[in-house]
């Protein structure tokens, strides 16, 4: 699927590259005369359907902030040029929706001739539940139609199809069994760390705190490389991590740009963005939509996870795998004897009283997610200060509201809704039966881990958590171990531009080849993966987070 970075009439501009957005989808116009960039961004999978909607989803905001960083060019007069599909790309496409749809087919079919049902010994709304589960994935897996959209074709199924076959046997369940999911406690939460991420945006405060930071690491090149690490995945355990590394990308770029050619050492800060960013959201709960997925399946299940618990089992983890990219990329890329100069990056203007507004809003509300024990509150109750003192305050007007991530938001209620059909039916308990009783589960937790860091290497990080969490929970034994190490794994994936947004963002800057991020990203989900196996072996349980 094409990228397509057409919006309202307005002009982006990214590594030199300016592009006016119109409202007709079918036209790029481009006017620069370097199509490098546009050339790489088009031509990537279907998964760039995601970051199509992400990257639009950040307009006026850190898109806008990339054509104020100083990087637009002079431009020849403009040309438009009309999107077309190569023949390859629509032989791709038709291939993926006569599988699907094959697939899809196949799953009716069974269900219709009680195949299941006389083979595995699955009642009827275990069946019903195993065909849905079964649609979702490959609907999740292809894209054919949004990930979000996806979500209503499982509440659909689940209501129309699943409830009814439920309730015709002894057990009745409510319609808001399956309802409920799509504005849960969690879904709140995640929607009170989007406000933040976007008030944090709109008033600057990201570029403010980065340009700070950066400003003051001297002209020492692995310095400079630290603080963009830490900076970046501070900002991605609060904020979006594309938001942030487009943020990131528009403050380091211009430095970038300085370190001479025979040097590459410019692909160490290109490449530190991303994968920060990534490793970043694994701190918070609301850092990536996996962890949301891991809490709100656990606390259904007797296992309640309070904002600070999840930092402190995770932090940790976050902070050597830190330290670890830097160590890497100071190794593949050794900047020997450069020195950077880092002084664009200050800013001496004072804080407007909107701004301190906002920074004291971020506060309380933080000291609220990290207090829960002592308050009493919930996570997503707690969320609702945010989202009330922003609108309330007009700090965030209507535009701001409509901007914000429901897709995702809708994506985590489809799988919690999911998960409900699964429980409801009986279908996880029968799942668990596929697992020997004298298996060993840590071959069993180290194997479904690295399923879902393979899948998310290709696929929505969420979607591969919305498949897999439900499962890992119906084991009898360490399901909390089972369910984070899983998010975890999930969100750890970068090997390929396509992994991750962040990593797409950094692949679009033209600074690195896929070359560059297939090797250090696979160093790097490598580090990911073995570090969250040994401290989910051995930290959390100390800690008492599991």
């Amino acid at each position: 699927m094409f990228l397509v970075l057409c919006t309202t009439p307005s002009r982006r501009c990214f590594n030199g590259l300016t592009v006016d957005q119109a409202d007709n989808e079918d036209l790029i116009n481009i006017t620069s005369g370097d199509l490098n960039c546009v050339g790489r961004l088009a031509l990537m999978s279907e998964s760039w359907s995601t970051i199509s909607k992400l990257v639009k989803r950040e307009q006026n905001t850190a898109w806008r902030k990339l054509g104020e960083g100083g990087l637009r060019v002079n431009s020849p007069p403009q040309k438009t040029f009309h999107r077309s599909r190569s023949g390859k790309q629509a032989i791709t496409m038709n291939s993926t929706f006569v599988s699907s749809l094959v697939v899809i087919t196949g799953v009716l079919i069974v269900q219709g001739t009680n195949l299941l049902q006389s083979l595995w010994g699955l009642s009827e709304a275990q069946e019903i539940a195993f065909c849905i589960l079964v649609i979702a994935a490959v609907l999740w897996i292809s894209e054919l139609i949004p990930l979000f959209v996806t979500s209503f074709v499982i509440l659909g199924l689940q209501l129309s199809w699943l409830l009814p076959t439920i309730n015709s046997s002894s057990e009745v369940i409510r319609r808001q069994a399956f309802l409920s999911p799509f504005f849960s406690d969690i879904i709140l939460l995640f929607l009170g760390g989007f406000v933040l991420s976007a008030i944090l945006r709109k008033y600057d405060l990201d570029q403010r705190i980065a340009k700070w930071i950066l400003g003051r690491t001297g002209d020492k090149p692995a310095h400079l490389l630290l603080a963009v690490i830490l900076l970046s995945a501070f900002l991605s355990m609060w904020m979006s991590n594309t938001a942030t590394a487009a943020m990131m990308f528009s403050i380091a770029l211009p430095i970038i740009y300085k370190v001479p050619a025979t040097s590459n050492f410019s692909r160490a800060l290109a490449l530190s963005i991303p994968f920060s960013c990534n490793l970043g959201g694994l701190g918070t709960p609301i850092g990536t939509p996996p962890n949301a997925i891991a809490i709100s399946y656990l606390s259904k299940n007797g296992v309640a996870f309070s904002f600070a618990g999840w930092m402190q089992m995770c932090v940790p983890i976050v902070i050597l795998l830190l330290f670890l990219l830097w160590w890497l990329l100071l190794k593949l890329y050794p900047p020997r004897d450069l020195r950077l100069n880092t002084e664009s990056g200050t800013t001496s203007e004072r804080l407007s009283s909107a701004q301190v507004f906002v920074i004291l809003i971020f506060l309380v509300t933080c000291a609220g997610w990290l207090t829960t024990d002592l308050h009493g509150f919930s996570t997503g109750m707690v969320a609702l200060f945010p989202i009330v003192a922003c609108f309330g305050s007009k700090l965030l007007g209507n535009e701001d509201f409509r901007n914000l991530s429901w897709d995702v938001l809708f994506m985590l209620g489809g799988g919690l809704c999911l998960g409900v059909g699964l429980q409801a039916s009986g279908l996880t308990n029968e799942m668990l039966g596929l697992v020997a009783e004298d298996a060993n589960y840590l071959v069993v937790l180290v194997s479904v881990a690295l399923v879902g860091l393979i899948m998310s290497t290709f696929i929505s990080n969420t979607a591969t958590a919305n498949l897999l969490i439900p499962l890992v929970v119906s084991f009898n034994t360490e399901i909390g171990l089972f369910a984070v190490t899983v998010a975890l794994a999930c969100s750890s994936a970068m090997a390929l531009p396509v992994s991750t947004p962040p990593n797409a963002i950094a692949f679009g800057s033209g600074v690195l080849r896929s070359k560059d991020i297939l090797i250090a990203g696979s160093f790097v989900s490598f580090f990911a993966f073995a570090m969250i196996i040994i401290m989910g072996k051995y930290y959390w349980p100390w800690v008492g987070g599991i």
